[in-house]
């Protein structure tokens, strides 16, 4: 999502683009200020622009990623709350460990932050099928259509706690590995 594409629009015209950017940037902060850019981390998009499907896993390759993140808000007509990821079920090797990844960041915000925990899912998204070189995860962080988390989402210490439970579960995930 970005630029024209707002992705799900939410309680009081929340935008899902505007909170995955912040959380993005905020990302890029936490890693800077606490594992003083220890993790080599890149955006697809630095600012509200629209990036292609396509483009976001050719750059993830391009550089080599160890791991791909793709970060989204939720929305549902009924009252769904919590986050999920999906994966992937492209090869054996890839799928487990994008399992391994996303159980990782899903528990540390889900244990952190008390959002319901949704599990680990499999999904066809493009992103993610096009991303079969690395342990690749889509994230949905929580509904922009439920009261609670949209209001969560308006407020930038929680924009930063989401932010860090993501990095942690990145860290955590790729410390295990070593």
């Amino acid at each position: 999502h970005g630029g024209s594409d707002s992705g799900a629009i939410g309680i009081n015209s929340i935008q899902e683009k505007e909170v995955i950017l912040n959380i993005s940037k905020e990302i890029l902060k936490l890693n800077k200020t606490i594992f003083n850019n220890e993790l080599d981390v890149y955006l697809t998009r630095y600012k509200d622009t629209l990036i292609s499907l396509l483009d976001r896993s050719q750059l993830a390759k391009n550089l080599d990623a160890d791991v791909f993140v793709s970060l989204h808000c939720n929305a549902s007509q009924n009252h769904s709350k919590g986050i999920e990821v999906y994966v992937h079920n492209s090869d054996i090797s890839n799928t487990k460990k994008s399992i391994m990844f996303g159980a990782s960041v899903l528990n540390e915000s889900t244990q952190k932050l008390g959002f319901k925990k949704r599990g680990v899912k499999f999904a066809n998204f493009q992103v993610l099928r096009e991303t079969t070189f690395c342990p690749a995860v889509l994230l949905e962080l929580g509904f922009v259509t439920h009261i609670d988390e949209a209001d969560y989402f308006l407020k930038s210490k929680n924009i930063r706690a989401m932010a860090l439970t993501i990095l942690m579960g990145i860290y955590n995930y790729l410390v295990s590995r070593l």
